[in-house]
């Protein structure tokens, strides 16, 4: 039997809750911004064959004549969509997306996307949600399609299963020096299953030296260079989490460590890597630059 389209929750012109029944039509909406929606493609190509709810999230769009133009997926990250050029109609998905946000109430960690839609939307919840910790509003947009500009470090490799508690550290070292708190939550914890997810799907990526052989510095195995596939979707691998020890800063380690990354997951995962950065960290967008990166637009993530 056809499963029948949800109905308008909230009266607004063509906002409304998706169904599974609508996921051909959100990845088509997606597929206008591969590289932008990303986030969003990767949970909705996990639901398909499964179901949304399996995906962990919500799925929001929004219709004009019948047509679906815009969508947002509301789970752990809040991540909208809007590939259009009309600013009104821009506007008013934005409009309807706060409307549904507003009546479900905040239960995300984040908001993140392209920052027209990002901030967009974040400006209509603001007097409605409670305040931000922090509002990310430039953070360059980067893309590599391209074999890397300069040499792979060949020691940056997967990682492996039984290197977990090698690399977690390193994960939580990167994370709380990013966001500002540890994620540690203990054995079983979403972090923790989160890693250990990563590298089982050959998504993790380490560079791993020998002992430094100096008292007090780094132990046997330590991570010096790590960063992550944290989606890949629609042709597109986003990489998140590159970080490099602080004691081999300095090195160019993250050069050479993402010219393997590049490397290795456009022969083997997806043929166009991207990331986003902050626009103030000005060292990693010169490493990522001389890799053979290049801005294709801008991020913004408002934290929680």
């Amino acid at each position: 039997m056809v499963q029948r389209r949800a109905a308008l929750l909230d009266g607004r012109a063509g906002g409304r809750v998706l169904g599974d029944v609508d996921l051909e039509a959100a990845l088509a909406v997606c597929a206008r911004d591969a590289v932008g929606s990303v986030l969003a493609t990767s949970r909705l190509e996990q639901a398909v064959g499964r179901t949304l709810r399996a995906a962990g999230g919500t799925l929001w769009g929004y219709e004009e004549n019948g047509e679906l133009l815009a969508v947002c997926y509301a789970g752990a990250n809040m991540v909208p969509v809007v590939p259009v050029d009309d600013p009104q109609v821009v506007n008013r998905a934005l409009d309807a997306f706060a409307g549904l946000a507003r009546g479900q109430g905040r239960r995300c960690s984040s908001i993140v996307g392209p920052a027209e839609a990002v901030l967009g939307l974040w400006g209509r919840l603001r007097y409605f949600w409670p305040a931000a910790r922090e509002v990310r509003d430039d953070q360059p947009s980067m893309v590599i399609e391209h074999a890397p500009l300069i040499g792979a470090d060949p020691r940056v490799r997967r990682s492996r299963p039984e290197e977990f508690d090698t690399v977690l550290p390193a994960c939580v070292r990167m994370f709380t020096e990013e966001v500002g708190y540890s994620p540690v939550s203990g054995p079983g914890g979403p972090y923790e299953t989160r890693v250990h997810g990563l590298i089982a799907q050959g998504r993790s990526f380490v560079r791993i030296d020998p002992p430094a052989g100096v008292a007090g510095r780094r132990r046997s195995g330590d991570v010096v260079f790590k960063a992550e596939l944290g989606a890949v979707a629609g042709g597109v691998a986003q990489v998140q989490g590159v970080w490099v020890a602080p004691d081999r800063r300095g090195e160019r380690l993250s050069e050479a460590g993402m010219a393997a990354v590049v490397q290795i997951t456009r022969g083997e995962v997806a043929p166009l890597v991207s990331l986003y950065v902050n626009s103030y960290n000005t060292r990693a967008l010169a490493a990522y630059r001389a890799v053979g990166f290049r801005q294709v637009g801008t991020y913004a993530t408002v934290l929680f």
